[in-house]
């Protein structure tokens, strides 16, 4: 069995904050929720192709615990579940934000540096919205 050389506490500081955004759902999820104030299940379910329930639960779940998202319940017939970003989410987009501009001019050869890939475009249009 694998054991690692250092114990986890001790890890560089970029190794952690790349797990707070590891996998396919994660940053997707994070700017969804980033250019709006909050959404619900269903319509974050709508806005992510071919995510499945039991990977868009799970995904949600790992944000919540990381400390990135919060779920709010009403207390409603029928019950109402929001999602939203916590500071420390909002925080984070940005930075998500730059590692897509840096990426896209080596994922898209030939087109400028200011290009923006089609589903960052909400997030583009959030920050815009923040800085007037």
């Amino acid at each position: 069995m694998y054991q690692p050389k250092l114990p986890k506490d001790l890890r560089c500081p970029l190794e952690h904050a790349l797990a707070f955004v590891s996998g396919r759902w994660k940053s997707r999820i994070l700017c969804l929720l980033f250019s709006s104030q909050s959404q619900r299940y269903g319509e974050l379910k709508k806005m992510l192709d071919n995510i499945t329930d039991t990977v868009l639960t799970a995904t949600l779940k790992e944000l919540i615990a990381d400390g990135l998202v919060q779920r709010e319940q009403f207390v409603e017939i029928p019950p109402r579940v929001e999602y939203s970003l916590t500071s420390k989410g909002r925080e984070l987009v940005p930075f998500l934000r730059q590692i897509c501009k840096w990426a896209s001019q080596y994922h898209r050869p030939g087109e400028n540096e200011d290009a923006e890939l089609a589903h960052c475009k909400v997030c583009v249009v959030r920050a815009a919205g923040l800085k007037k």
